[in-house]
């Protein structure tokens, strides 16, 4: 698919751009073209004070002349109506503003760990991606590693869910098992199970390692050797009435993340 040149400023959206932007929907073509899409005036206010390179706003009138002065000069821009955004948008109600944003390279995560840092195992549903990304810029936590299973970051249902915060935490993507067999020795690796301990009653290290696994299947049996500390988030239970059987993976990864700042304060 050949990617259209994007002007300065143009007042009209051409096929090639509507069919490129709609590509990007699809996890082959964010990765041939290396660009991803945001959408909505929160999230693409988060993008325009990051360092990330937008390559084009597809915006209607009333956004632009809000904040177009606040873009860098060099910013490609292109008025659309509120028809031709609906046929660009992932979204059900289209909200103002589109943007063809530059994937940042996949760094290597940091080896020397300095505060606390998330391990997803295989998470799959991109609203969960999307909280966990978001809790982890709420408690300031800066690193995300993911495996190589995860659900795409540039997925626009998991770009939507951040509200920004994808621009701000850095993800990165390995096997967990490789990273593990390399860089836990003498670390404290957390992992959450439904039998480990209270997390409640257990003395934390924030400068640490935390698996949150798959939302159907837990941690993988791969990873498990390399847990140095199970913990648990304990039930409210009633002696007359049974509790839900788990907690949804990004509400887990809010609680523990709350207890370890707890605790470091």
């Amino acid at each position: 698919m050949e990617i259209p040149n994007f002007a300065s400023f143009e007042f009209m959206i051409s096929k090639n751009q509507i069919q490129y932007i709609k590509s990007l929907s699809i996890n082959k073509f964010r990765r041939t073209h290396r660009e991803f899409i945001a959408e909505g005036p929160k999230i693409i206010d988060e993008l325009i004070n990051s360092p990330f390179n937008v390559k084009g706003i597809f915006a209607q009138a009333e956004w632009i002349n809000i904040n177009g002065s606040a873009l860098p000069n060099d910013t490609s821009i292109t008025e659309v109506s509120e028809k031709e955004l609906d046929r660009i948008s992932n979204l059900i109600t289209p909200n103002q503003v589109l943007a063809v944003i530059e994937m940042p390279e996949n760094k290597k995560p940091p080896k020397t760990i300095n505060d606390l840092v998330l391990m997803l195992d295989d998470i799959s549903d991109p609203g969960n991606m999307g909280a966990i990304i978001r809790t982890a810029d709420w408690f300031g936590i800066q690193t995300i590693i993911c495996s190589e299973n995860c659900v795409d970051i540039y997925n626009p249902k998991v770009v939507q869910a951040t509200m920004g915060s994808i621009f701000r935490v850095g993800v990165h993507y390995e096997n967990l098992e490789m990273f593990l067999s390399k860089n836990s020795s003498g670390k404290i690796v957390y992992g959450a199970f439904q039998d480990g301990k209270n997390i409640y009653q257990t003395a934390l290290n924030k400068k640490s390692l935390v698996v949150i696994g798959n939302e159907s299947k837990g941690i993988s049996k791969d990873i498990i050797p390399y847990i140095t500390d199970k913990v648990s988030i304990p039930a409210y239970t009633f002696s007359n009435r049974q509790s839900a059987e788990s907690l949804n993976a990004s509400i887990a990864t809010a609680l523990i993340c709350a207890e370890f700042r707890r605790q470091s304060k």
